[in-house]
């Protein structure tokens, strides 16, 4: 930054996602400071994920959806107001008047204002029960009208295009039954045909949506409970809620009112270079029209706000049209489209596959002579998306009914031309991906870092995986130097060969010693494939610190006891002896988020003493410090709550009863909930359960950390048998052919076909492995026995629980804890802090 010259004031109204990428690009490329940034946002919240909205529920938490850097913290440049709002521009003085009363002068003005719901004038559209479905705060106030109607009640969606079934789905995650309602004759008219729209209608019906196409909303009336919506057909559906999502328009009543001229249909026009008709106003996003088109994904939004940058900064970028391909899952079902998907070029030629019974829909648009590719549709299987949208405009590779056939030719990365677009959300072309490999991007996460592509929707990936292998990348799939398998790999080389020690499985299939990579992993597979101790014999060597001594290292050198609470039960006795355990040894007490109760503060030497105590009391390991099942959390259910649909305790202590002591790739965590309130947040496990009416619903996948996931639904309506047998097969699987310390949702995202080849897999036994899979579990159940009470039945075991071997009567006089406050917490006098990699957690 030239300290000698004041930067100039850059105010943008409006910290949507593209009001935030105009940021980003200006703070990332203004190197001497030549622009203050000063952000108008109208939401409490700063920029979030606007196109992740639906993952919103379940988790309800909106920090899940907040964009990278969206507070600017450390930059001294950029200023943002959150809950203010542009209420006037005065384009003479070139001011600013904000919601606040505040004015603000500018240099320049980027607009970014978006967009809103549009509301068809239907009579009742203002009624309390209405919504539109836009922000965190309309799906806030979605919920809460959810859980007034109850579960199962209906929930009337108007609008069955992207954001309608959006919405649906959103409504049906909340436990009501969606129904949609469409003016068009099919869902998304935007995006498919006829007859890609005949297949999503029967796709999302037998998910549980009602669909009704072809007729419009006549009236909304207020009913004793909800609202009466009667449809131009004369149909009449008791809703609990509607939910309006009949399309956007561009929020251009700013512009209109300080006189920037605007499209007929909406939009604040702009030249190439996004400029207003004024030249010190901008326009970025949903809300501008360049030359008179408004464009409506994120994908050219994001090309306006990187355009304006540059010519703030002296540039002469200028719009390069967009790409209006889109690809997505709408409860969980597949839908693509791209280019010309309507073949509304002359002369344009369709080639479909209509495949009923499988329920996909692929069609290519070619030119008359079918040799060149000018746009397609995808329902049901958008494998080929990924490959097929860069040849838009280009010569076809092969014929085209091959190219959507099962058993046609493949379209490899190599069809592609270096300038073939790959990732559309962020411009970045083959060359600069495989340039980026070139130069040493080995993975995904390298090109990611590199090319920004696959940073967004996440669309590209696969294509990102083919232009690796095509560049000769081979990235190894050895656990470590000493194993060239795979830990998938090495757990088949366990089962088959019946080796049950780490020195025999090095020396006959890897070399050296081991690591403290390989033999935690090899433990842990022969504890998956074996109800032997894991402190017996060898094994004992290669367990880590957690597992060496059945408890949590914390960063005193002291442990943590756990005992299992299944479900979160507990008898009034046990909780008293836990009391008394925690006073006579000094422990803190922490009721933990898994719905039991943690004691930390133990010495290793006190250990056995703890344990003898809690066994006697009818306790048990509850596995806190290993890789395996962790907790099964549950809410009170049928039992107890009146809005329980099924009993979710008795279903919790029953899974954890049956999953306890198993080991697994990393720890699995498993929920149950008695009706879609959800107060259990089984969506948010590794296995999570979901009770109707009429059985229980599956969901799988659900992870915490740095990068948290929803579980995604395996199947529904499942009677207890089948529920079980399902868990048992899913758990196996994941065991049998997860890498090390990989969770379940990396797992399932990286398996070719995801959840739908999960369902085949476990649901349909399309592997023919289902026989055995719910054998190794029925073996795990059988051979189960407490780990802690074979502790302490066993004197050479016990041997190991001392701080100093050549001297086991003393206590670590390093071990010292600061009581002064309210809570008793450990003090390090200087010792370094475990490592978190050591800790287990």
């Amino acid at each position: 930054m030239n300290p000698t010259v004041a930067p100039k004031t850059a105010v943008v109204v409006g910290h949507g996602m593209v009001g935030h990428r105009f940021v980003e690009a200006l703070r990332s490329r203004d190197t001497e400071g030549q622009w203050q940034v000063i952000i108008l946002s109208e939401e409490q919240l700063p920029a979030y994920d606007r196109v992740g909205l639906s993952s919103y529920v379940g988790a309800w938490d909106p920090s899940a959806l907040a964009l990278p850097g969206n507070e600017y913290a450390g930059d001294e440049l950029v200023e943002l107001r959150l809950g203010q709002s542009a209420e006037s521009i005065d384009r003479a003085a070139r001011k600013v008047t904000t919601s606040s009363g505040d004015i603000l002068a500018y240099d320049a003005l980027v607009l970014a204002t978006g967009s809103y719901p549009f509301v068809p004038p239907v009579p009742g559209h203002d009624s309390p029960e209405c919504f539109v479905y836009r922000t965190l705060d309309d799906l806030d106030g979605i919920r809460a009208a959810a859980e007034a109607a109850g579960p199962g009640a209906v929930g009337v969606v108007v609008g069955g295009g992207l954001l309608g079934l959006e919405a649906a789905n959103a409504l049906r995650l909340l436990g009501l039954t969606p129904h949609v309602v469409e003016y068009n004759t099919r869902l998304m008219p935007a995006q498919v045909d006829e007859g890609g729209g005949a297949i999503l209608e029967r796709l999302v019906t037998d998910l549980g949506l009602h669909v009704h196409t072809g007729v419009g909303t006549s009236s909304i009336e207020a009913a004793d409970k909800g609202v009466k919506v009667t449809l131009s057909d004369e149909t009449v559906i008791d809703a609990g809620l509607v939910v309006f999502s009949a399309g956007v328009r561009p929020r251009d009543q700013i512009a209109r009112d300080a006189g920037l001229e605007v499209g007929p249909r909406g939009g604040i026009v702009t030249d190439l270079g996004l400029q207003t008709s004024d030249p010190n106003i901008w326009a970025i996003g949903e809300c501008a029209a360049v030359e008179g088109v408004c464009y409506g994904l994120v994908a050219p939004g994001y090309t306006t706000a990187e355009i304006v940058a540059d010519r703030l900064l002296g540039g002469a970028g200028e719009f390069p049209g967009a790409d209006m391909s889109t690809k997505l899952k709408l409860l969980g079902v597949d839908v693509a489209s791209f280019g010309d998907a309507h073949g509304v070029t002359e002369g344009a030629l369709s080639v479909v596959l209509h495949d009923a019974a499988k329920g996909t829909y692929a069609k290519l648009v070619v030119s008359d002579d079918a040799k060149t590719l000018l746009g397609g549709i995808l329902v049901g299987d958008a494998t080929a998306y990924s490959a097929l949208r860069p040849l838009v405009g280009r010569p076809l590779p092969a014929e085209p009914a091959a190219l959507i056939s099962p058993a046609g030719a493949e379209l490899g990365a190599d069809a592609l031309p270096d300038d073939a677009q790959i990732c559309s959300c962020n411009n970045v072309s083959k060359g600069a991906i495989c340039g980026a490999i070139a130069e040493g991007a080995c993975d995904i996460p390298g090109i990611k870092s590199c090319t920004s592509a696959g940073t967004s929707c996440g669309g590209c990936v696969p294509m990102l995986k083919k232009l690796l292998e095509q560049s000769g990348v081979e990235m190894s799939k050895a656990l470590c130097e000493h194993f060239e398998q795979s830990r998938a790999e090495l757990f088949q080389i366990v089962q088959v060969t019946g080796i049950r020690t780490f020195s025999g499985l090095i020396t006959k299939y890897g070399k050296g010693t081991g690591c403290d990579i390989c033999k935690p992993t090899v433990a842990s597979i022969l504890a998956s494939t074996s109800s032997d101790h894991i402190l017996d014999g060898e094994q004992a060597g290669l367990q880590d610190t957690n597992d060496h001594f059945l408890a949590n290292l914390q960063k005193n050198g002291t442990y943590s006891v756990v005992p299992r609470m299944p479900g979160g039960e507990v008898t009034a006795e046990q909780l008293i002896t836990i009391g008394e355990v925690a006073k006579e040894f000094g422990l803190y007490v922490k009721v933990t988020g898994g719905q039991r109760i943690d004691l930390f503060g133990a010495r290793v030497e006190q250990l056995p003493l703890i344990w003898k105590r809690l066994v006697d009391a009818g306790m048990e390991s509850g596995h806190a410090y290993g890789k395996s099942l962790r907790t099964v959390k549950s809410c009170v259910g049928s039992t107890w709550c009146r809005y329980g649909q099924q009993d979710s305790v008795g279903m919790a202590v029953l899974l954890e009863k049956r999953y306890r002591g198993l080991r697994s790739p990393h720890k699995l965590k498993l929920a149950v909930s008695g009706c879609a309130r959800e107060c259990a947040e089984a969506r948010g496990k590794d296995v999570g359960v979901i009770a109707t009416e009429n059985g229980w619903n599956l969901y799988v996948g659900g992870n915490g950390g740095l990068t948290p996931k929803h579980a995604v639904l395996l199947a529904g309506e499942l009677d207890d048998e089948t529920l079980i047998k399902y868990i048992d097969r899913y758990l196996m699987f994941y065991i049998r052919t997860a890498d090390r310390l990989q969770r379940t949702a990396p797992w399932q995202e990286a398996l070719e076909g995801g959840i739908d080849y999960l369902k085949q897999v476990v649901c349909e036994d399309s592997l023919g492995i289902a026989e055995d899979l719910e054998a190794a579990m029925a073996q795990h159940v059988a051979g189960y026995r407490d780990e802690w009470a074979a502790v302490l039945e066993d004197e050479e075991k016990l041997s190991r629980f001392v701080s100093f071997v050549n001297a086991p009567e003393e206590a670590d006089p390093t071990i010292s804890f600061d009581e002064s406050g309210e809570r008793k917490v450990p003090v390090l006098l200087g010792l370094p802090e475990v490592p978190v990699a050591t800790q287990g957690k």
